[in-house]
């Protein structure tokens, strides 16, 4: 009887030594979970230009009034925090916790 086949594949680089694992997707969310992923969307909009504060914003579907209500500040001044490239770590806290999301999720 033969072991089962296992369907993670490795790749290698250039350099003919292993350099990446592809697993089933499956597997990784087992192991992961779905809450690490940050969605094709989200991604998408930062790739375009935008900050990833604001890309996730637009995925919630959220209105920089809401978010600033949640956070207890004004639209502009929002509206400021958000076009930051590089906010500050409390700030991306506070904001992460607006959206409901990890503050490591904002990918900055």
């Amino acid at each position: 009887m033969s072991a089962p086949r296992s369907s993670i594949q490795i790749i290698n680089g250039p350099d003919g030594k292993p350099a990446f694992v592809v697993i089933p997707y499956e597997e990784y969310v087992s192991q992961h979970g779905v809450d690490d992923l940050i969605p094709h969307e989200v991604v998408s909009r930062i790739v375009d230009g935008s900050t990833p504060i604001r890309a996730w914003r637009e995925y919630l579907d959220l209105t920089q009034e809401l978010v600033a209500g949640r956070l207890g500040i004004s639209q502009p001044a929002y509206a400021q925090q958000e076009s930051v490239a590089r906010p500050r770590k409390q700030t991306r806290e506070r904001i992460a916790q607006a959206f409901g999301i990890r503050p490591d999720q904002l990918g900055i």
